[in-house]
């Protein structure tokens, strides 16, 4: 190696062993080039472990889609108030006014077959993703709870006349917790820049491309359920969070999800 580099010198046999002797104008390249060398080829440590994936990632999506369906055939067949649409929008003068619970309300209201469908198709692939990477309960929690909070920040801060409805938002809020949530979770481990980024960078890019698309697209609500989103996951994957949610039983955290909605849903009829 050191002949490669222009440096020449022989091995000779000493005391215990055999010894490498240049000339001592050549004694500082050498030994920074066979440091160098080393460093070179030092064996790489083994590659992380992939994370444990959780199993029944398929029964959160089951309810999502049964709450999204249910709230479409109790409106469109009178179960409930003939005026529950607009009780349940996103209004944001009204939740300026205080009604907080429309933020939640909105996420399960659709304005026609291909909105909802097209809810649906996203909301599943990301929430089944999300729930083996989480589990199904945590996932579908930090994907509602997030919702609801992006939700909320949007009717607070927009224009009175801004009215909005969909589940978009929470499909966001599930793409951000899951991509920050595996950024975090891997982030202390030793790999490249590339693969410590990968997960947020793919996340952005899939915001960008499948979250600005479309007319009538609410750009501020799919930006501000990934950045909600993003930061609850990556507050789940902290060590101690992460600890301390992995006792927590997975039915709980699901049901406080659904408990979430269906609270909103009481106030707003009854109000």
């Amino acid at each position: 190696m050191l002949t490669a580099v222009g440096v020449e010198g022989a091995i000779v046999r000493g005391e215990g062993g055999y010894l490498l002797e240049v000339a001592a104008a050549d004694a500082s390249d050498a030994a920074r080039h066979l440091a160098q060398y080393e460093v070179e080829n030092r064996t790489p440590p083994p590659a992380p472990a992939p994370p444990a994936a959780y199993p029944h990632a398929w029964a959160g999506c089951v309810a999502y889609v049964l709450v999204l369906l249910g709230v479409e055939w109790a409106l469109s067949n009178g179960v409930v108030r003939l005026d529950a649409f607009e009780l349940g929008e996103l209004d944001a003068a009204r939740v300026q006014a205080g009604q907080w619970w429309r933020a939640w309300t909105a996420l399960t209201l659709h304005l026609d077959g291909p909105h909802l469908a097209a809810n649906l198709a996203a909301g599943v692939w990301f929430g089944y993703l999300a729930a083996r990477q989480m589990g199904s309960g945590l996932a579908w929690f930090i994907t509602v709870t997030g919702a609801g909070i992006a939700n909320l920040l949007e009717g607070l801060l927009a224009a009175p006349e801004h009215v909005a409805v969909g589940a978009s938002t929470a499909v966001f809020s599930c793409l951000g917790a899951m991509s920050a949530y595996a950024w975090r979770e891997r982030f202390g481990l030793p790999q490249r820049w590339a693969r410590r980024w990968g997960p947020l960078v793919a996340g952005v890019i899939l915001l960008g491309w499948t979250g600005s698309a479309g007319e009538g697209t609410d750009v501020i609500a799919h930006l501000t359920g990934f950045a909600v989103g993003a930061l609850l996951g990556t507050a789940a994957a902290l060590p101690r969070v992460k600890a301390g949610l992995a006792r927590l039983p997975q039915g709980v955290a699901g049901a406080a999800a659904l408990a979430s909605i269906a609270l909103a849903w009481g106030c707003a009829l009854s109000s």
